[in-house]
């Protein structure tokens, strides 16, 4: 076979195009989370770091209500978009951020009223941290619904090309948030009130920065409350309520380990825990960001029925991530002295000791968590309920709050950091039985692992994948394409017509979209024998552009501008093109 054989090099350039996109939108939080843990110890005390640890189950559940919609819009949407079903994307769009409105009102009207009426009993008896904990809810509250929107807006700008404006967004609220905490907590002397009150605005900065776009008429998803199918919203929480269910348990196994840490450990177990967790969510943001995209494009592969695509973009997460993975966690383990020091500076403390040996030991879990989480991906997808069930309880509750229950009383603070450690391993396990009790047999490759079903997508040999780098390969390659139809029986037409057609195609990307920049491109290719249909898609990396547009268009003085175009129209039964997530998708069948 001429030409270069798919090596997926244009998915792994979208990957890694999209990842530092998503790792900003989700170190936000964690940014947010390290600003005011800085204040809190520096200019409020550590009762009031105690308190924001306390509050770190209420902002799970609120995250996790979050990453329902998030998780259950982008991974709807995505099929929606693999299928070319613009119009109902753009509907999952505006019935998304009719519910972020909602549930984030929800949330405030619940969040301020715990504050004002001190509902805190549960969280602790200590009456100044309490006190401080009232304060911090109040501030919380009025930060719900722009988190909900901005997240919504981000997601959906990234499928828009819009990143730019996104990372805007973010240095606004990282800016604003330090300069509101100054205000709040140094100047007003606002204390926990103060810290809640700068991130709540931020995040207000944050959403506002990226709205306007959509009020521009130059969004392909227009905002219109008239036609939202409410329907739909069972399909998003079908899909986002797994994901949602693991930061709610989470949410419930941070109460638990909170009150383990205060009954045998104290204030001091409470704070470096919440230092730790504080300073290294920021570096969870790396594997997060990981599997959000992963999730985005295993959702747009499966309404392809991509086989291919959804294990190769599960082994970018697995080996390439990876590894880049491992060094992080080196380097952090390396670095714990120094975060150390960035909370509490006396080493003769067991609060510095305890939070030392915090970061040395909590860097372990993000590995195990990047592989058993892309794995959670696929299930996503394929709608596996109970397995995602299962992960979402064991990961959230069962595993880390029953080693802390074993191993705290004996290893005090140790403890609880190895239940985390032992909580991945544990994952790991599970995923494997899965795959048996699924599939029905010993794992033997990545499809087993991931629960792909058997008649997933085509065989091997009903599809060939072909990298396009160069005219010539063009040339190539499509007598490779008339040779692969012929010999799966297709009439000697329809091959000629399917090799025409890439050529023609493919042709016009490389030689006016490969030179409209100076960037290295190329044309992915695939052919698909099924159900007795040719199906030629093409994904380019190129600057938009639409055939359709150019075939419409006929000059009769220049009858001769745009023919091939319009002779392929033509010709096929069908042909689909979308841009997507900066990528142009052309679809033909014969």
């Amino acid at each position: 076979m001429t030409g270069h054989i798919n090596d997926s090099a244009l998915i792994r350039k979208l990957f890694f195009k999209l990842l530092p996109i998503q790792i900003l939108l989700i170190a936000i939080g964690s940014i947010n989370g390290i600003v005011s843990g800085l204040f809190a110890t520096n200019m409020v005390g550590s009762e009031a770091m105690s308190a924001v640890g306390l509050f770190n189950p209420i902002n799970m559940f609120i995250g996790a209500v979050c990453g329902l919609l998030v998780g259950g819009s982008q991974v709807v949407c995505g099929k929606f978009m693999g299928k070319n079903q613009v119009s109902k994307t753009n509907g999952y769009f505006n019935l998304s951020i009719v519910l972020g409105i909602l549930l984030g009102g929800v949330l405030t009207v619940a969040v301020v009223l715990m504050g004002v009426f001190g509902l805190t009993g549960f969280f602790t008896k200590d009456q100044v941290v309490a006190d401080h904990l009232k304060s911090y809810m109040i501030g919380q509250g009025v930060g719900v619904i722009p988190l909900y929107l901005g997240q919504l807006m981000a997601a959906f700008l990234s499928l828009e090309r819009q990143s730019k404006r996104t990372i805007i967004a973010a240095v606004s609220f990282i800016v604003a948030n330090v300069i509101l905490n100054f205000v709040f907590v140094y100047w007003l002397r606002l204390e926990a009130l103060g810290l809640a009150l700068a991130s709540s605005l931020g995040m207000w900065v944050f959403f506002l920065v990226q709205a306007p776009y959509y009020f521009t008429g130059k969004s392909a998803m227009k905002l219109s409350f008239k036609n939202i199918d409410w329907r739909g919203t069972r399909e998003i929480f079908k899909i986002g309520v797994p994901a949602a269910a693991a930061n709610g348990y989470m949410a419930a196994r941070g109460a638990i380990v909170n009150k383990l840490v205060e009954v045998y450990i104290g204030s001091a177990g409470l704070s470096a825990f919440t230092a730790v967790n504080t300073m290294l969510a920021l570096f969870w943001a790396i594997p997060t960001g990981v599997i959000a995209v992963a999730r985005m494009l295993m959702s747009i592969s499966q309404g392809e029925e991509d086989r291919k695509t959804l294990k190769d973009v599960m082994k970018i997460g697995l080996i390439r991530c990876m590894i880049a993975q491992i060094i992080i966690t080196a380097v952090l383990i390396l670095l714990a002295p120094i975060f150390t020091k960035m909370y509490y500076q006396d080493s003769a403390t067991d609060v510095y000791q305890m939070t030392l040996a915090g970061f040395r030991l909590l860097p372990f879990c993000m590995p195990l968590a990047l592989i058993s989480q892309m794995f959670v991906c696929s299930g996503q997808v394929f709608e596996r309920q109970t397995f995602l069930h299962f992960m979402s309880i064991f990961d959230g509750v069962i595993f880390v709050t029953g080693f802390s229950a074993l191993l705290t009383s004996a290893l005090g603070m140790d403890g609880v950091y190895y239940a985390n450690i032992l909580n991945g391993v544990g994952l790991l396990f599970i995923i494997f039985i899965f795959s048996i009790v699924h599939m029905k047999r010993f794992p033997r490759r990545l499809d087993d692992l991931m629960m792909i079903p058997d008649d997933f997508g085509v065989t091997d040999d009903q599809r060939i994948d072909i990298s396009i780098r160069s005219i010539e390969d063009v040339v190539n390659i499509s007598q490779t394409i008339q040779n692969f139809c012929l010999e799966r029986g297709i009439d000697a037409k329809r091959s000629y017509l399917a090799a025409l057609s890439m050529e023609e195609m493919a042709g016009n990307v490389v030689e006016h979209g490969f030179t409209k920049d100076k960037k290295h491109h190329s044309v992915d290719v695939r052919v698909i024998h099924k159900d007795d249909n040719v199906i030629l898609r093409l994904k380019d990396d190129c600057v938009k552009f639409n055939p359709e547009e150019k075939q419409k268009i006929f000059d009769p003085e220049l009858k001769w501008k745009n023919i091939g175009i319009r002779t392929i129209y033509g010709l096929a039964k069908d042909i689909k093109y979308q841009n997507m997530m900066g990528l142009n998708v052309l679809t033909i069948k014969f």
